[in-house]
Order: C-alpha cells, then structure tokens, then sequence
C-alpha cells in the first residue's frame, strides 16, 4: 500500500478478550486529501477498523493481531492514543461524547490539550470553527447538555479540528439526527476537506449522505471488506443499490429488506 496515503491498513486481524475475532484481513486505503467512506450493517466492524487506527483498541480488551496501520510513514499498532491524536489523527467518536457540564467554549478549551507535543496545529483558531458552524458561535456560553444531537455533533467535529488533524476518523455523524441537520453536517465536512485538506474516514449507515460527498467507498461484512471502489461505480452496483440505496435499477419500489438473508447467501458478493 501506499506510505504516502493519509492512513493505510494492511491485512488486519482484530480479537477482543483474547478469543472473538472481530477484523479479518481487513485492508483498505485512504488517499491523502481524500474523502472515503465505509458502509456496513451494525456489527460488522467498522466502528472496530476506526478505533484499532485510533488506538482505542486496548481500552476496550482488544488488540491487533497481524498485519498493520499505516498513517503516512507512522506505524500505528503499538502507538499509545495520546500520541496518535498528537501525530494529526483525530477520531469523532459515534455518540458525540462532548463534556455535557462545560460550555461550548470551554470544550473548545478542552481540547486545546491534545496540541501539546504538536506545534505545527499552531495556535487554535476559534473564529475560523465558529466560520464552519455559526450555531455554535450563538451558543459559545452555553453548557454543551443543552444544545441539540445537531449542534453536539457539530462541537465534536469543531473540538477534532483544533489540532488542525492530517487525518479525521468520522464514526456515524449522521446518527439520531434529522434528514435536514444531516445534510448541512455533511455540506459543512466536505468544505472543510475542500479548505483544510484533510483527509477524511467516513463510517455510516446512511449510504446517500456517504455518497454525496466521497469519491471512494469500502462495504464491509462480517470484518472483512467484501466490495470496494468508487462512488461512481458503487451506484451501479445493483447489490450496493438493493441493500445499502434501497433500490434497483429498473424497480421504483423500494427494496424489502426481508430478501437480506438471501442476500447473505449469495456468494457472488464475497467473490
């Protein structure tokens, strides 16, 4: 794969508790700059593939078994979380996760923290967030509990930005928010790989916002990538419009998801 990539993972096992086999020879990519996203149903590792490259995986009982984790000419496997944050790689975690008794600003303070050890993210610029996300501006006073699902995904992906990251690992921002938020969540992350460059893993269940804004896209199964390619090609893919767009080429019914167990027989899929 290629060391000049934002992240590269190379044939991966995953265990946790020492015996449940979670990844298996997992590999993908993500081109710097690049926006890619990764599309699976619940439980098929994707949350997991994000937190082994952000170091997560011990706090958890689990650990990498083979294979490795590239972000550039860093080695990731063994790298301790703190130092991965400080290397340029920023996780979003799924649930938002903001420090719900500080207000807007002081989580903005919060996370000035990870800038220590990294002098290059220079100093923070909390004009230029409240650019991307003007409600947060409105309600910098504010305790963080009482903004809405919206607006606390907006502060986690302001409080990823203060260290100005090469890389940011996204895990499901659209969840639990409503159609329209997500599209204006989605529209604000992609100009900010247009203005800042930086490279984007994009982890969801919502394929039509995935789409919209990545140019590449993984689809994982049981821990393993099972179709990759890009958007473009993606859309043609009559199995990825079945089972992850709602529909076919040809039907104008939308896709009865009592079929997903013929689905998974298929071998076509896994070919």
């Amino acid at each position: 794969m290629d060391r000049a990539a934002a992240l590269s993972i190379e044939n991966i096992e995953v265990v946790y508790h020492h015996s449940v086999q979670v990844l298996r020879g997992l590999s993908l990519q993500v081109p710097a700059g690049a926006m890619v996203a990764l599309l699976g149903s619940n439980g098929a590792g994707k949350t997991t593939t994000l937190k082994a490259a952000s170091g997560l995986l011990p706090l958890e009982k689990g650990e990498i078994r083979g294979g490795a984790i590239w972000a550039g000419q860093d080695r990731l496997n063994d790298m301790a979380p703190h130092l991965i944050a400080r290397s340029g790689i920023a996780h979003v975690r799924e649930g938002r996760h903001v420090f719900e008794d500080l207000s807007v600003e002081e989580n903005l303070i919060a996370a000035t923290l990870a800038l220590k050890g990294r002098p290059e993210a220079g100093k923070p610029d909390f004009d230029q967030l409240f650019d991307y996300f003007p409600r947060l501006a409105e309600r910098r006073k504010q305790r963080a509990g009482y903004l809405s699902g919206g607006e606390q995904q907006m502060l986690a992906i302001s409080r990823a930005l203060i260290g100005r990251p090469r890389l940011m690992l996204l895990d499901e921002p659209s969840l639990g928010l409503a159609p329209k938020v997500v599209e204006e969540i989605f529209a604000i992350i992609a100009r900010i790989n247009r203005d800042q460059g930086v490279a984007m893993l994009l982890v969801e269940q919502n394929a039509f916002a995935a789409f919209e804004i990545c140019s590449h896209a993984y689809i994982m199964e049981s821990g393993k990538i099972v179709v990759s390619g890009s958007v473009e090609r993606l859309r043609e893919d009559v199995d990825v419009q079945r089972f992850y767009l709602g529909y076919a080429q040809g039907q104008t019914e939308v896709a009865s998801f009592r079929d997903v167990k013929h689905y998974k027989r298929r071998k076509r899929w896994l070919s």
